[in-house]
């Protein structure tokens, strides 16, 4: 059973940085790709950044730049560092994990931009 346990959420001024970690209860080397959806009230989920098995990274157009997506395979788990943080960024940021058997998310973290 995989689980993902995400942490590093909260309330920031706008402008401000956060760090999300999502760790995994299984090597994160096994999975095709892991990556961050977020979802605001009323809103869609939506990808925000992914890396790959081979470590290569996407991002959406709304955090190029602003965003980086990382991980430690040593510590199962994968990073979001959010640099200048937008009032339209605040959602609930979940992580998800892409194996041979389907999708795998966590239970999600609130971050809120906000003055």
């Amino acid at each position: 059973q995989v689980q993902l346990v995400e942490s590093g959420g909260g309330l920031v001024q706008p402008g401000g940085s956060l760090r999300l970690s999502c760790a995994a209860s299984v090597s994160i080397v096994r999975f095709y790709s892991m990556g961050w959806y977020r979802q605001a009230p009323g809103k869609q989920r939506e990808l925000v950044a992914g890396i790959g098995s081979g470590g290569t990274t996407n991002y959406a157009d709304f955090v190029k730049g602003r965003f980086t997506i990382s991980r430690d395979t040593a510590k199962n788990t994968v990073y979001l560092q959010m640099n200048s943080l937008k009032p339209e960024d605040t959602a609930v940021y979940y992580c998800n994990a892409r194996w041979f058997n389907g999708d795998y998310w966590g239970q999600g973290t609130q971050v809120t931009a906000s003055s």
